[in-house]
């Protein structure tokens, strides 16, 4: 590998409607895996339990949670896709591990992809929010945000990332915002992450398999929009909020922090994951 860039992203925490974990999986393909972790070490089985396959009254199959790291290429790029579940326990050896295993792989920047609930509608552009380690990184037409200070619960993804970025190692990152109802998937978002990666790397990376996905969703949306008055007075407001923002709106630290605070509210009283 030469000048290999690591993309991360975890599914859980940061992951809204799995959008985030849904595209690093179409960046990976079948890329070959370079480097496993023990699960044993970082996951908590009984909050995310492996799952058991029972055929004809017989126990046949255990499938455990996974973290790991896979080599693909594209053009002329060396991307290392670090994925899988968030880790559980020993976030802060697991931090050092990753800055060891950057510095041992060369890898030259890390990305980390992800996706929150916000104030959007299915029915208007995807917002992506941009993070940047320091200047010089982005395309001149990225601005970081959002503004002001935005102080929510840390996903594992970026712990991980502040112990690469302390280490010398740069990093970027791309977190598409996701209705609150989209209890679905959220195909758009994915193609949104995969966009913005594509046009940071400049290399081309197809989405005609997600397209097609994407066009099913929206149309379930608006179906379910449509034969729910309350939901649709909820899409009207988004997209009220929308168009005083221009087409691509950034909430403020506080405007998202509130949208996660009612996530993590969802989430405690056995809610569907947006």
């Amino acid at each position: 590998m030469r000048d290999a860039v690591l993309v991360a992203s975890f599914d859980g925490w940061v992951d809204a409607a799995e959008a985030a974990s849904r595209a690093v999986g179409h960046v990976a393909g079948e890329g070959r895996v370079v480097a496993t972790f023990d699960p044993d070490a970082v996951f908590d089985y009984r909050s995310r339990r492996p799952v058991l396959d029972v055929q004809d009254g017989r126990l046949t199959e255990l499938s455990w949670p996974a973290l790991e790291i896979h080599h693909t290429r594209i053009g002329r790029r060396d991307l290392l896709i670090f994925a899988g579940a968030e880790p559980d326990l020993r976030w802060q050896e697991l931090a050092a591990d990753a800055v060891d295993l950057v510095a041992r792989l060369g890898v030259s920047q890390w990305i980390s992809l992800g996706a929150v609930p916000g104030a959007v509608a299915h029915t208007r552009q995807v917002p992506v929010m941009v993070t940047a380690s320091r200047e010089g990184l982005l395309a001149p037409s990225e601005t970081p945000g959002p503004e002001g200070l935005l102080r929510v619960p840390s996903a594992a993804l970026s712990v991980l990332e502040m112990a690469v970025t302390g280490a010398g190692t740069p990093a970027v990152g791309f977190y598409a915002q996701v209705p609150p109802y989209a209890s679905i998937g959220y195909a758009a978002a994915s193609i949104a992450l995969i966009d913005r990666l594509a046009r940071h790397l400049d290399v081309p990376i197809a989405v005609e398999e997600l397209l097609d996905e994407e066009r099913q969703q929206h149309a379930r949306y608006d179906a379910a929009v449509a034969g729910d008055a309350m939901l649709r007075e909820t899409v009207s407001r988004l997209e009220s909020a929308a168009g005083d923002m221009g087409d691509e709106p950034l909430p403020s630290g506080d405007e998202l922090a509130r949208e996660i605070e009612r996530y993590l509210r969802r989430q405690g009283e056995g809610g569907e994951s947006p």
